[in-house]
């Protein structure tokens, strides 16, 4: 084998690398999602919950978490040869949202996690990516116990516009993140197709 050479003669493949944030609200399944699905050990930057944040840290809805992410989780997936995905979860709550400028340069799209039980603590991320025209789609998050409800009333519940995506996924399952991630590559660069075709007629 020749060095820096396939077997087969023909130049090793450089792959595309694209950034993908992960938000939500506190709690929704963002490190969850990282960890199911990332190649690497996932960078994890979670403290535990104390009583002085108690005020603040709304935990209505998910009373058994004690751990809360306070900078950024970062995952690694390839999708094929040519293509990896660098996963950027941010920090879910409100005294952290500082970050979410920091991390959000240079990102292709974002994955809006949402629960049913708590569907308005997703309503920051969904304005703060409709503002800076980052596309995105939203993956609710099916956690056991909650309810269940069809794709079109969740839509409406979160007042979406008609061509952001919206999926069912257990943030737990390799191969439901993964068909999420899909779905939000392809959402993010239809957007950037047709922003070019707009610039263009």
């Amino acid at each position: 084998m020749i060095f820096g050479r396939s077997e087969r003669g023909k130049p090793p493949v450089e792959p595309v690398t694209l950034k993908i944030l992960v938000a939500g609200g506190f709690g929704v399944g963002k490190t969850t999602l990282v960890g199911a699905v990332s190649e690497i050990r996932p960078l994890r930057t979670e403290e535990l919950l104390t009583e002085a944040g108690r005020p603040v840290d709304d935990t209505s809805g998910v009373e058994t978490k004690n751990t809360t992410t306070v900078a950024m989780d970062f995952g690694r997936i390839t999708l094929r040869e040519d293509l990896v995905l660098y996963l950027f979860g941010t920090p879910g709550q409100e005294r952290f949202w500082f970050m979410w400028d920091e991390l959000s340069e240079g990102a292709l799209g974002a994955v809006v996690l949402a629960d049913t039980r708590r569907l308005e603590d997703c309503f920051a991320a969904i304005d703060y990516f409709e503002r800076r025209a980052i596309p995105f789609l939203v993956g609710v998050n099916c956690f056991d116990g909650a309810a269940r409800y069809p794709a079109d009333d969740v839509r409406r519940a979160l007042d979406l516009d008609d061509h952001v995506p919206l999926l069912m996924c257990d943030a737990r399952d390799r191969e439901s993140v993964k068909e999420t991630l899909i779905g939000v590559v392809q959402h993010a660069m239809a957007q950037v197709a047709q922003r070019r075709q707009t610039v263009g007629t």
